[in-house]
This record gives structure tokens, sequence and C-alpha cells, in this order.
């Protein structure tokens, strides 16, 4: 007789996560371009995930987090920054629970406390049609205030993050003393400067052409037009103003 094997299915409840950018940013035939995940509820397998030594060493533990919660058939890669932080924030709801105590500083009462957010109440901060130049085209324009070029970028997705992060060991290894945080970051942002969009082109210009201050107007804009969730705690009475921590703890304060 012919021996069966039976394997059993586990269907986990899952949400649907809404992302900043709306799916404005991906082309027509990218599923993010829908504007939703789909997660699963976290279970004991990634509670492993988030203890995996290997992975904290390396610094990539939350995006493993996140990408074993999606049920979406997407690549990681491909999310827009901003739109990964709302997945980060779904990922500790649907994990431990809405209710988040975290310790900052009170302006108000001048003393380290703790405080106390429901994590269902942070708020979008949702990308502009009217910024895009095209709907399904990462890409914006912005005339530099000062030289009076006009440039293109993008919004970095996590698959950039990689490479700038991978760029950035590289030189560091060769110029232990470098900091080129700000200069790499935007060779990855600039799509086009007047027109060219020869990498060549882009690079020299961020070394040799940029102006500190058309740089800091350019990352204002870039800052100003991104998607993303807003992490600030401001309180009841609108006094305190505190930047929300997203660390290890944020998801398992015992980890």
């Amino acid at each position: 007789m012919e021996k069966v094997t039976q394997k059993t299915k586990f269907k986990f409840p899952t949400e649907i996560v809404e992302l900043p950018s709306k799916g404005l940013v991906y082309p027509k035939d990218n599923p993010l371009s829908s504007g939703k995940i789909e997660m699963k509820y976290m279970t004991a397998r990634e509670e492993d995930i988030l203890t995996n030594q290997n992975y904290i060493q390396k610094g990539v533990v939350l995006d493993k987090l996140i990408e074993s919660l999606i049920v979406s058939k997407i690549n990681y890669n491909d999310i827009v920054v901003g739109d990964k932080n709302a997945l980060l924030i779904a990922s500790r709801v649907l994990g431990y629970g809405k209710d988040y105590s975290f310790k900052g500083y009170s302006r108000e009462e001048g003393i380290i406390k703790e405080f106390k957010i429901d994590l269902t109440t942070l708020k979008d901060k949702n990308l502009s049609k009217k910024d895009l130049i095209e709907v399904g085209v990462n890409e914006f324009n912005f005339e530099l205030p000062h030289t009076k070029k006009v440039i293109t970028f993008k919004l970095l997705t996590h698959g950039d993050e990689k490479l700038i992060e991978k760029e950035i060991a590289g030189q560091n290894k060769i110029r232990p003393n470098s900091n080129p945080e700000v200069s790499t970051r935007l060779k990855y942002t600039i799509t086009s400067v007047d027109g060219d969009s020869e990498k060549k082109t882009i690079r020299e210009f961020v070394d040799f052409q940029l102006l500190a201050r058309d740089s800091k107007s350019l990352r204002d804009e870039i800052k100003r037009i991104s998607p993303d969730v807003d992490l600030k705690y401001t309180g009841e009475d609108g006094e305190e103003d505190i930047n929300i921590p997203i660390n290890l703890n944020f998801f398992w304060p015992d980890a």
C-alpha cells in the first residue's frame, strides 16, 4: 500500500497595511502600486528572528523580521524607506500590540521619564501626487535656489540603502577618517542634473559643484515630499516633542 503523507497548513490572521506613499511611486505592474501590503501576525518563528545574534550583529534583524511578516508577493528591495517605516510600526502592533512604553527626556518636567503611546494613533505623512513628475515613476523635480540647476531625484529604496551602506563601508576602509554619508546618499538620490542622467556626471556634480547651501535646500525638499510615519510623541497637552525610539527593544523589551 502506498504511503500517503499529509501536510497540515496553518493559516494565520493577517492585516492590510496602507503605505504612506499610496503606491504612487511604484510602476503599475509592481504589486506595491496598490498602496497596500498584507502582513501576518507575529509568531514564535519571528521571535526567533528577533533574538538571532547573527542578524543583530549584521544590523539586519528588523528587515528580516518585516520580510518574514509580509504575505504579499513583493520585492522587499523595491520598498521606499518611508513605506518601510510604516511596515515597522505595523510589525510591532501585529506582534505585541498597540501600546508602547519608552523612556525620554521630558522638556516640561526636566527629567527622564516613561511615556506610553498607542502606536495606532501615529499619523502617516502621505506622498502628494502633485509633487511627482509622473504617477508610477519614482522621480521629482527641484531647481537649486543658488545655482539654478534643475535636479531630478528619487526616493531611496531598501535596495538603495543596502548599496549606500556597502559603498560607505568601502570608503571608510580606504579613508578611515572620512565621513561620506551626505555625499554618497545624494549620489544615489539624484537621477539627473540639467537633463544629464549619466552616473559619472551626477557623481562629479555632487563632489565638485554642489554648493553646501544648495545641498541643504535639496535635502530639505527631499524631507518635505518624502512619505513616512510621524514618529513624534507630543502628549495630550501638546507640550512634549519627543522622538519615539525604534530599536530591538521596540519589539521585545526583554530582548
